[in-house]
């Protein structure tokens, strides 16, 4: 008998959904997120503990480290430093969640964040990780006969470098999540899996809305069947929920929950 699940890869967690539990009580919110089934997790900074002391309280709560994000600067300036803790926490993959810019997104920022990736990816690979860029929203201001998000794809090495989505935040922008996930075959690493609540603008630039617009998954205004089904048929590797909302807590097992029953 086939598997009538539409989605069958594992739901990993981006562990900034609990950052606020995570700065009072490492141990506590680990085993927390052990509790709801999940296995994989993303990291988001280490709370206050060393990389090791951080990666042995993930292996005492049988969590798996597989991506974490570090800051523009930091790539910037020292993508070895970078490296050394993904290392030390066993990561697999590393990225970055935000090109500073000051206004709108700009040509010149696009194109210096590429060089900026180009490098960090060639580093990466050389410590045999892969490196991605995180979509937040702001990227997709128009350029030539697209934006300027099209352009960061072209200037960047497929083989070094590849992408995060937001699912959010390229609704958020006014982009067609499925749309643009089978627009860009192969360079797709992973997905940030949240849905959005009913009646928020998209259409914006800012990289930034109310973080109680982000809701369970299946109760917002994204087509979730249609982004998932884009997404295994682009081969999309790794899936993460990240909620940034104050509800986390309650909402996540209530993802987790759609994600299994969800039918194809």
């Amino acid at each position: 008998m086939s598997d009538p699940r539409l989605f069958k890869s594992p739901a990993g967690l981006q562990l900034y959904s609990l950052r606020d539990q995570m700065a009072k009580d490492v141990p506590g919110t680990l085993a927390e997120v052990h509790s709801w089934g999940v296995k994989y997790v993303e990291m988001a900074g280490t709370y206050g503990l060393t990389p090791a002391q951080f990666r042995a309280q993930l292996d005492a709560h049988q969590l798996v480290p597989v991506s974490g994000h570090s800051s523009f600067e930091q790539w910037s300036t020292d993508p070895e430093a970078a490296l050394s803790e993904a290392a030390q926490l066993g990561l697999r993959d590393v990225g970055c969640a935000w090109i500073p810019h000051s206004g709108p997104f700009t040509e010149e920022a696009c194109r210096h964040a590429a060089e900026v990736f180009n490098k960090a990816g060639e580093a990466a690979a050389r410590h045999g990780m892969g490196f991605f860029y995180h979509t937040h929203g702001y990227e997709f201001v128009p350029f030539g006969n697209g934006t300027l998000f099209d352009l960061l794809v072209r200037e960047t090495n497929p083989k070094n470098v590849s992408f995060q989505m937001d699912i959010f935040w390229v609704a958020h922008a006014g982009q067609d999540p499925a749309k643009l996930l089978e627009k860009y075959p192969g360079r797709w690493k992973s997905l940030h899996l949240k849905d959005m609540r009913k009646g928020t603008p998209t259409g914006l630039l800012t990289g930034s809305s109310p973080v109680t617009n982000c809701v369970a998954m299946g109760t917002g205004q994204l087509d979730m069947p249609g982004i998932l089904r884009a997404a295994r048929k682009v081969g999309v590797e790794w899936y993460f929920i990240e909620d940034e909302s104050p509800l986390s807590e309650q909402q996540i097992p209530q993802s987790l929950a759609y994600l299994r029953d969800l039918k194809d």
